[in-house]
């Protein structure tokens, strides 16, 4: 049939029909663009979808991240602290092994008494306590010597109370071994004497 022939019967085609042809068109045309906006819609959801997860993991990843940096920053930290301890406190053991030295230089130096036949050697093993103790203190380890001053539990070890009326409550009147810091930590506490006072005397008996 030729295409004259077919636009003839189109047009011997009652009106009804031509309309009803029309609205068919019509009718798939707009089937067509709800199809596409439809496929249109689901793409833009995919993609905002995508972008939410994308943001997500960025997010997680940031977080670990920082929380890898802060352990390492506490590992170093920790590190630094180890070795600085280890500085500072490394010279403990030999240390407390000098301290019955100079406990030892003490001793000698208060049995070579005041007479003059024990004068040099009196002043041999100052000179000897003096430069080992200047030794120790090159490396930080200071003496506890606390004749006269106020009983520090934390330095001093009491080994007993004595009433005396020339010394305040709470005083150190005697040593009896001197104690040692190491970097301001204690070594060994002074053994010491404290004064608790004289006894009260009732005036009214």
């Amino acid at each position: 049939m030729s295409e004259e022939q077919n636009i003839q019967d189109e047009i011997q085609k009652p009106a009804g029909e031509q309309v009803e042809a029309t609205e068919a068109t019509a009718e798939e045309a707009v089937s067509e663009e709800a199809a596409e906006g439809a496929n249109e819609q689901t793409g833009d959801e995919a993609l905002a979808s995508l972008l939410e997860a994308a943001q997500q993991e960025i997010a997680d990843l940031k977080d670990q991240m920082l929380r890898v940096q802060a352990e390492m920053q506490n590992v170093r930290r920790r590190a630094e602290a180890d070795v600085e301890k280890a500085h500072k406190f490394g010279v403990e053991k030999f240390a407390n092994e000098m301290l019955s030295v100079a406990d030892n230089l003490d001793r000698a130096l208060a049995a070579a008494g005041d007479d003059e036949a024990t004068k040099p050697l009196r002043e041999g093993v100052e000179m000897t306590l003096t430069g080992f103790a200047a030794g120790l203190a090159k490396f930080k380890v200071e003496t506890v010597d606390p004749m006269g001053e106020t009983f520090n539990p934390e330095l001093h070890q009491a080994m007993s109370m004595i009433e005396s009326a020339e010394a305040a409550p709470n005083t150190v009147i005697a040593v009896m071994q001197k104690g040692y810091t190491l970097q301001g930590r204690l070594l060994r506490p002074a053994m010491v004497m404290v004064s608790k006072g004289a006894p009260q005397i009732d005036e009214n008996a």
